[in-house]
């Protein structure tokens, strides 16, 4: 196992948050360094809440050099149907438009779309239903905050 993972090594590939390397900690600073812009509803705010966390836990930059733009978009779709015609299950898609400019001139850095499909189950009690498609929000907001973050420090690991 350990001859597998020796050749690794010579190929180019780091790990993106390794410790101890001075690229993960410039890739942790440029990330602690973005300014989410403010969204608007409900959703917004949750996604702006989990990307905060995972960008920089610390809260927003007091002064960023970054700014990141986003456009959230979910649409819910019924997948099962029963024969009264009445739906038991539903898919929630959320999609995430991103944009990463320079705080300075405004210049796009890297610009992007996330999109996170969860399903969830339509039941006879609506609290449970309403419960259960929130779970599936958040669950799609948490995924869709992950590939954002990962596709952000990627690119500052390679500039």
């Amino acid at each position: 196992m350990a001859g597998a993972i020796l050749p690794l090594g010579a190929c180019g590939f780091s790990p993106l948050y390794s410790r101890g390397d001075d690229n993960s900690q410039a890739v942790s600073a440029e990330l602690a360094a973005v300014r989410i812009e403010p969204l608007r509803d409900r959703i917004g705010q949750q996604m702006h809440n989990f990307l905060r966390d995972r960008l920089n836990p610390n809260g927003q930059p007091v002064s960023p050099n970054y700014q990141l733009r986003l456009q959230i978009q979910e649409t819910t779709s019924e997948l099962g149907v029963r024969r009264d015609e009445t739906a038991t299950r539903a898919n929630l898609k959320l999609t995430a438009n991103f944009d990463l400019r320079d705080a300075g001139n405004g210049a796009s850095l890297i610009n992007g779309r996330s999109t996170s499909t969860t399903s969830y189950d339509i039941l006879e009690n609506p609290f449970a239903t309403t419960i259960s498609e929130r779970d599936a929000r958040d669950r799609a907001l948490r995924e869709v905050a992950d590939d954002i973050q990962t596709r952000l420090a990627v690119y500052f690991s390679s500039t």
